[in-house]
């Protein structure tokens, strides 16, 4: 990846004149695994203020972290001392539009021959169901180890940024809020063709509204090929919308028109979630354009963008 700055000032910190928040009460989801097709259960728990968010697997702990995030096909997946939790970018997508700032991420897994690998649920394929779970346990303010509340603060991008592989890229400027702009060229499949979705999404209403409920999506003349890679295990259509690039949507109707599109920003806010530190905001405030995007793009930007000052 090609990664440009302008300035070495590059990121300012602002309070989002909010105080961080966790969870009122634990919840818990169960469903299957998009790649491994294994039944896993999280439990999203309440936690101290400045702890952000964690995975707890067993014994584990792997953090929130863009520092443990590694490329993996299809999916993000984060990895410490042989220990791996893959496909969080849906779940950290509603945490982190919804404001969970701290909380404990538990997850078991019915896989008794990869007990050091979880992944997190697919659900219906989009984020619709971890806001519902959410908004079922409800939210409080987090309070820390003294007992005291703390403001939650954003990263502001002070200077233009740039990122790119190949005919991909990111690119993020100055802006006054949290703006993505996300562009999309599926040429083999004319139904998918190129489409552009665009929006500030600093709105936690919005999100649930606009973005939460767009699916995963593929190209069924792939699906056989990803199968035999060892992927996609536990796709159906009843977690994936389907796409052919002859016959168009094979399990329409579509909840958008552009949700393939849509789908894109709620990943790419999920992977961007990584950046959090210490409960405060992950997304940085800038306007952020990406067009033909993916995961390796978007957590390559985002660790180019932690080791930056």
């Amino acid at each position: 990846m090609t990664f440009v700055r302008n300035s070495s000032t590059l990121i300012s910190w602002i309070s989002t004149g909010k105080l961080q928040q966790t969870v009122a009460n634990c919840v818990e989801v169960t469903g299957i695994g998009l790649h491994s097709g294994k039944v896993s259960t999280v439990r999203i728990c309440p936690e101290l203020a400045g702890e952000g968010r964690y995975f707890e697997l067993g014994s584990k702990v792997i953090q929130a972290s863009i520092d443990f995030a590694k490329e993996s096909p299809l999916c993000t997946t984060l990895c410490k001392d042989g220990h791996s939790i893959s496909t969080v970018e849906h779940l950290l997508s509603a945490l982190e539009a919804t404001g969970v700032d701290n909380c404990r991420l538990e997850v078991e897994t019915s896989d008794p021959h990869h007990p050091s690998s979880f992944e997190v649920p697919i659900l219906d394929g989009s984020a619709r169901e971890w806001v519902e779970a959410i908004e079922e346990a409800g939210l409080k303010a987090s309070l820390d180890r003294s007992g005291k509340s703390r403001e939650k603060l954003a990263r502001v991008l002070t200077e233009p940024i740039t990122a790119w592989r190949n005919d991909s890229f990111i690119a993020a400027f100055p802006y006054s809020k949290v703006k993505i702009t996300y562009g999309i060229d599926f040429l083999q499949a004319p139904e998918i063709g190129c489409q552009w979705f665009s929006s500030t999404c600093s709105d936690k209403d919005f999100f649930a509204k606009e973005l939460a409920s767009a699916r995963t999506f593929c190209i069924y003349e792939q699906v056989e090929q990803l199968r035999k890679s060892g992927l996609i295990k536990g796709g159906s259509t009843e977690n994936a919308i389907v796409c052919s690039e002859s016959r168009g949507w094979l399990n329409p109707p579509l909840r958008f028109s552009d949700e393939p599109c849509r789908h894109k920003v709620l990943d790419l806010m999920g992977d961007l979630s990584l950046l959090a530190q210490g409960g405060n905001q992950g997304l940085p405030v800038a306007h952020i354009i990406v067009y033909k995007g993916g995961h390796a793009l978007h957590t390559d930007f985002a660790r180019c963008l932690s080791r930056v000052k």
